[in-house]
């Protein structure tokens, strides 16, 4: 069923309370779609990014091959939000340099400073870069999935981008009124009509920025293209979450297409697991009573450190078996 869903998406989001095994889970999605004959872009959004651990691999910004198959492949990356803070910052710096006077350089610089460590600003970079990687990706590859920060952080994040396109966008009206009353000035004490460099490509940023932010909206919000998946165990304050996280999805027009219930105990191994199990399945009763309808996958609790790719094809085989 999960494979089906990877097959039919351009993105996934893997999401749910921390600890519950997203990155894990997210790896054996990407492994199984590969399997598959997927090309597979495995993105971390989490500030305590664990993929590389997952993979045993080092990973940075950039895609890196972690996994070739005989007819797909995964590449991962970690997002690392300063990288991506300091390359706008850079570009917005030599563009203030090159159309403002030069008395005007080093308090220019001093705004960008405070600028750089302004509140929300590593949330930004993440969903510039994220916003990046879903239109980079449409040719490279078949699918992404973004292995997500714990629920709270990421359903902020997804609400990003129509909050920063409204604020862009209103950024431009401002700019329209300002313009048009200029021109009307101009007309009138007859200067000629002619645009300022430095307002042209002040127009020209905030116009791509506006229109990156509602391609990432429309993409996200298109159920044929992106859906979340809630990865969750069955325990009481995680399968509280889950349900609220599902909730808040369908408030932001995102698509949840699934629920992983993930380390399931056994039930036929000693009176402890057993009698843990047991108290699982009222957990699960709970969830299925709140979210009907949404499909649910148990993965059972396996042995050893999931770390590497043959534990993760493993894992996959659970997650999202081959003849799903």
């Amino acid at each position: 069923m999960l494979l089906a869903i990877a097959r039919s998406r351009r993105i996934l989001f893997v999401g749910g309370k921390g600890g519950v095994g997203k990155t894990s889970v997210s790896a054996a999605l990407a492994v199984a779609r590969a399997r598959d004959g997927g090309r597979v872009l495995l993105v971390s959004t989490d500030p305590a990014h664990n993929l590389g651990h997952i993979w045993d691999r080092e990973l940075s910004d950039e895609p890196v091959r972690v996994l070739t198959t005989d007819d797909g492949w995964v590449d991962a990356l970690e997002i690392d939000p300063q990288s991506t803070i300091d390359r706008h910052f850079a570009a917005v710096g030599a563009t203030m340099r090159r159309l403002l006077p030069e008395r005007l350089h080093a308090s220019a610089q001093q705004h960008l400073d405070q600028a750089r460590s302004a509140p929300g600003s590593h949330e930004s970079a993440v969903l510039e870069r994220v916003a990046e990687l879903v239109s980079s990706s449409q040719e490279t590859h078949d699918l992404v999935i973004f292995d997500t920060a714990p629920s709270g952080h990421t359903l902020r994040l997804l609400a990003l981008p129509e909050q920063l396109g409204s604020w862009t966008a209103t950024l431009l009206a401002s700019r329209d009124r300002s313009d048009r009353f200029a021109a009307a000035a101009q007309g009138i004490v007859g200067v000629k009509d002619e645009e300022p460099t430095a307002d042209a490509e002040l127009r020209r940023t905030l116009v791509a920025r506006r229109d990156r932010f509602a391609h990432m909206r429309s993409v996200v919000t298109d159920a044929t293209q992106t859906s979340f998946v809630v990865v969750t165990v069955a325990e009481r304050l995680p399968v509280a979450e889950s349900v609220d996280v599902v909730e808040q999805l369908a408030a932001l027009g995102i698509d949840p297409a699934a629920i992983i219930v993930n380390r399931r105990s056994p039930a036929d191994e000693g009176a402890l697991l057993a009698a843990r199990r047991e108290q699982e399945e009222q957990q699960l009763a709970r969830l299925r009573s709140a979210l009907a309808g949404l499909p649910l996958v148990e993965v059972p609790l396996l042995p050893g450190d999931l770390a590497g790719a043959d534990a993760l094809r493993i894992l996959a085989d659970h997650v999202a078996p081959p003849s799903a």
